[in-house]
């Protein structure tokens, strides 16, 4: 299969203890908790919720069959972007 899968995603960590740096964690986490995990519980769902980090991120398009490659960019320190294409 051809083709690539672009992912834009916060900049975060999995897990709340390697995230108690980030200066927007406390407003993140509360969305997360009381919008995000919500909607993501709706239907059965794993309700990650939008602090769910890189680690995990890379876990899940990994286990999906995609080669991962995460860039930083320049212009936005706010969000990582995630380029996946099939795994050959």
């Amino acid at each position: 299969a051809d083709g690539i899968f672009v992912m834009v995603d916060i900049r975060a960590e999995t897990g709340v203890a390697k995230n108690l740096g980030h200066p927007m964690a406390p407003f993140l986490y509360t969305v997360s908790l009381m919008h995000c995990m919500p909607q993501g519980m709706n239907d059965g769902g794993p309700g990650l919720g939008m602090m769910w980090g890189r680690q995990k991120a890379l876990s899940m398009l990994q286990e999906a069959g995609f080669e991962v490659e995460v860039v930083e960019m320049e212009f936005d320190t706010f969000n990582d972007c995630y380029v996946c294409r099939p795994r050959a």
